[in-house]
């Protein structure tokens, strides 16, 4: 049986016995109910006691797990596409981990889904494994092997819960941006690389993935699990035999044996992009998160959750922090174990000690004195993570790429790396930039892990797609996005030949943006691992460190193109205990 999974979301439970009405919404975590724990039928069915997702939801969940999408499924069953594979796709085989224990694949006899890179709870009783926040356990996640040298993606998977939060500057998704609409983002995964289609095979993907929705017969063990309909009877959602919770709404509606399809995967990923954008930690009625122990901290102390109407994140944030030095006997959270985490649902001093850390700001004008930088206490975290929501979704180089190809290739080779200038790498794209269906053979140069074998590959995050004129889409958002940061200075730079004009001209945004990713949340953190974009880290603590030393590169010149914000960071190594469990108290038992 497939298995099925579930979003955090407010339930409210009626109390048949007593017929009375039991509402989660103020408890403790410890004793809310949460979609983790709602009853399933035999074949999918909640118990009524249960608030149902939006039939949209569902039927994007469905499509998200869905197996008969990739090129493995199309080249092994090409005559019938509700055929049986009599083999699995090897890459689905196991669920690789950093700890090298065999953990079974959960869809080992099956092709790519978009579920195998982004899991939540099918790993849970396996040694290893564990709960997920729609992210899997590797440092680069597997990927079909068709012989191009492509077994891994080159970034980290990261977490899908609350990445489709709205922001003010709209969506740019994936860590360079690629992708400014979550339904870009699916037609590029479902399409794309990461299931076995190469680029210059995207209309064979597109054609594949619109004839198993127009042939489904609803018989397999996942649609089963949905109600047993052929996937051209729900999306038409007209049939009279469908249930009421799988009638998805008109928007969602298309009748696939009229549409091309274009249209069909355009549909396709409208509802899977629907389950995405539901996949959120728990809020109550007014929309605060509230389960972690952080938020319950708040709550115990009269202190806000969320920004007033028209007060930013940051200015929030700078509240908290004086009502939190404010309090003289501070009540502290101790609600017993956590369920999913080895770890106290607790918030006491060193949390307290931790978030007063976390929150506090460098100064605005200048720069840290050498007193400052040795008494510490200054974390400077907010400049990027904000509560409540703990990103600014913004794009930063903190150092990551550089730290990561010296320890290949030597100390001060990244800074030495030359790059080309605007024309010339968009001059030649074979060289510099990316794979896309118009540049099938580029070499990805810099949209690659560091290896001690390729000199000169690394990634340069946002770099490869600002200005690229294979992504049109989001490059106003990303213009944006980057010059924001620009006129607050770009710190220290390695020459990039032709690098000129003013701070937000094209030249000099793309100077600003090597090496630069977006900014990850942190809540849930313990579920999240490993970090970075590179997957490199397996502990909070070996992160707190590297920002820790590339503080201090940044402020003595030493990291190319280093994020201003990094060299207000001041922390000692009794700080780092501290920030370690700030962050671990942003934990909540997803699932």
């Amino acid at each position: 049986m497939h298995a099925r999974f579930r979003r955090s979301f407010r339930l409210v439970l009626a109390a048949c016995a007593a017929a009375a009405t039991l509402v989660a919404a103020a408890a403790p975590a410890s004793a809310a109910v949460s979609l983790a724990s709602r009853p399933r039928g035999p074949s999918g069915g909640r118990s009524p006691l249960v608030l149902l997702d939006p039939p949209e939801v569902m039927i994007g969940e469905r499509l998200f797990i869905e197996t008969r999408f990739a090129q493995f499924f199309a080249t092994h069953a090409p005559e019938n596409v509700n055929a049986h594979l009599e083999a699995g796709d090897p890459v689905m085989a196991v669920t690789e981990n950093t700890a090298g224990i065999q953990m079974r694949g959960p869809f080992s006899q099956e092709s790519m889904n978009c579920r195998a890179c982004h899991l939540v709870d099918e790993q849970l009783p396996v040694a290893g494994g564990g709960i997920r926040t729609y992210n899997d356990f590797t440092r680069r996640s597997p990927i079909p092997d068709r012989g191009d040298g492509r077994t891994h993606t080159a970034r980290n998977s990261p977490p899908l819960v609350n990445a489709s939060l709205p922001r003010p500057d709209g969506v740019l998704l994936h860590f360079d941006g690629e992708f400014p609409t979550d339904v870009a983002l699916v037609k590029g995964t479902l399409t794309g690389r990461n299931f076995g289609w190469l680029p210059s095979e995207k209309r064979q993907a597109i054609a594949h993935i619109a004839r198993v929705v127009r042939e489904d017969d609803g018989g397999g063990l996942l649609a089963l699990d949905f109600g047993g309909h052929p996937y051209r009877i729900l999306l038409a959602g007209t049939d009279p035999g469908i249930e009421e919770r799988y009638v998805i709404p008109t928007p969602y509606r298309i009748d696939v044996t009229r549409a091309t399809d274009e249209q069909i995967l355009d549909a396709v990923a409208r509802l899977i992009s629907a389950y995405v954008r539901f996949l959120q930690f728990e809020r109550d009625e007014e929309g605060n998160f509230t389960q972690s122990p952080f938020d319950r901290f708040l709550v115990q102390n009269h202190i806000p959750l969320s920004p007033a109407r028209n007060e930013s994140d940051a200015r929030f944030t700078d509240r908290v922090l004086r009502m939190v030095n404010r309090l003289t006997e501070p009540e502290f959270i101790d609600e017993g174990r956590f369920v999913f985490h080895d770890q106290e649902r607790a918030f006491g001093p060193l949390e307290l000690r931790g978030l007063k850390i976390f929150f506090t700001r460098a100064p605005k004008e200048r720069a840290l004195t050498p007193s400052e930088r040795a008494s510490g206490g200054i974390g400077n975290c907010v400049a990027c993570h904000a509560a409540p929501v703990f990103t600014d979704f913004g794009f930063h180089n903190t150092g990551v790429t550089q730290t990561e190809y010296d320890a290949v290739h030597g100390e001060g080779s990244f800074a030495a790396l030359e790059l080309p200038d605007l024309s010339e790498r968009n001059l030649h794209p074979n060289d510099y930039l990316p794979l896309t269906a118009l540049h099938p053979a580029a070499r990805e140069r810099f949209r690659s892990p560091a290896s001690a074998d390729k000199p000169g590959f690394t990634d340069l995050g946002v770099w490869n797609v600002f200005a690229n004129p294979d992504f049109p889409a989001p490059q106003s958002k990303l213009r944006l996005a980057l010059c924001k940061e620009a006129p607050r200075g770009m710190g220290p730079r390695a020459p990039v030949r032709g690098a000129s004009g003013g701070r937000c001209s094209q030249s000099a945004l793309l100077a600003s943006a090597v090496a630069a990713f977006k900014t990850p949340g942190l809540r849930d953190l313990s579920h999240a691992g490993p970090y970075l974009h590179d997957g490199r880290f397996d502990t909070l603590a070996e992160v707190v460190e590297l920002y820790r030393t590339n503080s201090d590169l940044a402020r003595a010149g030493r990291l190319r193109n280093a994020a201003p914000d990094l060299a207000g960071i001041a922390l000692t190594g009794s700080d780092v205990d501290a920030v370690v469990a700030f962050l671990k108290a942003l934990n909540e038992d997803y699932n």
